[in-house]
């Protein structure tokens, strides 16, 4: 398996050398190309990630998968030639009358290592980012959706080419072996754990690497909140994709709101949004055995007709448990209770800094509170997880929640070297501090600190 991850990566490799970067009419090309046929194989996508779902909402295949993916194909087509083009920046006084520009060039061949919760929109987002900057990708989709990944790997064949992109397929060997090459730079979205794995794999050739990972997203609720409001749309999030989502609301802190209301809210929410119960499965056993794991020695309350772990369902854990210190990833929602906003931002402080932090409230002070008492990849006020589809905001984490961006233009600039390109005047100020030195440039040079202080 390890030896088709060389052959793919030397394909491509000798293909950047002998070519260079994509040229931009091949990029537009390239991503009309894909865009055409995702729209032609919509129906043997939601076929594909349903069966290897075991049950996976045709709807929601359409929409966070290839709606999501052709708005940004979409977005990417419409704005590359201004992205691409070198942009002139002001020049310090004493360098003038020198010219500089920041120009993008394509970095050469980027590795993609895809997980399997959402397996086409995790592969062709950042695949759209590389290519729109002009690069080669070898992508690897997820082995717990094997079906996707074939159809994939033909479609990305079809529509692309096999000298601008590559997938391999296999279990967490060949990621191992993508981390481990000599790539100009590595996507991953995955666990924090496997994302130090593959952080430190790819140290080995000094790799740079974009990492989205997890973290369990707060919800900040506060006695302003409209609680059948802020119930609809936690449990429109948590629901999609039964909760198998780095975004999904993870973890609801009541500041100053009482548990009773509030889950009497999400109780109405969910027979009104799912009154069959979730559309999507737990996508095998052995998660929903990690889900019964979490919920065990602790008081599950169901929300809709489904018994946990296959629906959702509120959980207060006890401080230090799994299920208050480990990402729930699935359709289970922890509850906190919390005296204040000022208690429940203390308590957000002292966790890692998730993927999002959600607030439900009306009241511009408290939203200002907690972008300033917080930190993450992206503060959402009164929403869930949508957020990610808005294709002009970079999407990342920070800290144990991940590094780098994408999406949009920035992905377009992770994906690219922004070169500076610099013509210089014949002669500029900065040229009289050229040596031979002597007591000339003493003075200047006492001068200029004067001027600098």
């Amino acid at each position: 398996m390890t030896e088709e991850v060389a052959t793919a990566y030397a394909a491509l490799r000798a293909a950047d050398r002998r070519e260079g970067g994509l040229p931009l009419s091949i990029r537009k090309q390239r991503l009309a190309a894909l865009q055409d046929a995702l729209v032609a194989r919509r129906d043997e996508i939601a076929e594909a990630v349903d069966r290897d779902f075991g049950r996976r909402s045709r709807e929601e295949t359409l929409i966070a998968e290839v709606i999501v993916t052709l708005n940004a194909i979409r977005h990417a087509r419409r704005r590359l030639r201004g992205w691409a083009r070198p942009r002139r920046v002001a020049v310090d006084a004493p360098f003038w009358p020198s010219r500089a520009w920041v120009t993008p060039q394509p970095l050469g061949v980027v590795g993609v290592i895809a997980p399997w919760n959402y397996p086409v929109q995790l592969c062709l987002l950042p695949l759209v980012g590389a290519l729109s900057a002009g690069n080669r990708i070898l992508l690897k989709p997820s082995e717990r959706t094997p079906r996707t990944s074939a159809l994939l790997a033909a479609l990305i064949a079809e529509a692309l080419g096999d000298e601008v992109a590559r997938v391999v397929q296999g279990d967490a060997r060949v990621a191992e072996a993508i981390a481990r090459l000599p790539l100009d730079h590595l996507l991953f979205t995955g666990s924090t754990a496997a994302g130090r794995a593959v952080m430190a794999a790819a140290a080995e050739n000094l790799t740079p690497v974009t990492l989205e990972l997890g973290g369990k997203c707060p919800v900040l609720i506060t006695p302003d909140s409209d609680l059948d409001e802020a119930a609809r749309l936690i449990v429109t999030g948590k629901g999609l994709n039964a909760g198998q989502t780095c975004l999904a609301p993870d973890t609801v802190l009541l500041a100053g709101v009482a548990p009773e209301p509030f889950k009497a809210a999400l109780r109405d929410a969910a027979r009104l949004i799912f009154p069959e119960g979730l559309p999507t499965a737990i996508i095998s056993a052995d998660h929903r055995a990690r889900l019964e794991r979490l919920g065990e020695g602790e008081r599950v309350e169901e929300l809709g007709p489904q018994a946990a772990p296959e629906g959702l369902a509120v959980i207060e854990p006890a401080a230090g448990s799994p299920a208050a210190t480990e990402e729930l990833f699935g359709p289970l929602l922890a509850i906190e209770a919390h005296p204040d906003l000022d208690a429940a931002l203390a308590a957000l402080r002292a966790r890692p800094a998730p993927l999002a932090v959600y607030a439900m409230t009306r009241d511009r002070g408290v939203e200002q509170k907690i972008l300033e008492g917080t930190r993450s990849g992206a503060v959402v006020v009164n929403g869930a997880v949508a957020h990610a589809a808005i294709e002009s905001l970079p999407f990342g984490g920070v800290g144990q929640s991940g590094m780098g961006r994408y999406h949009g233009r920035a992905g377009f600039e992770t994906f690219s070297n922004m070169r500076g390109h610099v013509r210089h005047a014949r002669w500029t100020v900065a040229r009289l501090l050229d040596p031979p030195y002597d007591a000339r440039h003493a003075r200047m040079l006492r001068a200029m600190f004067r001027w600098m202080r």
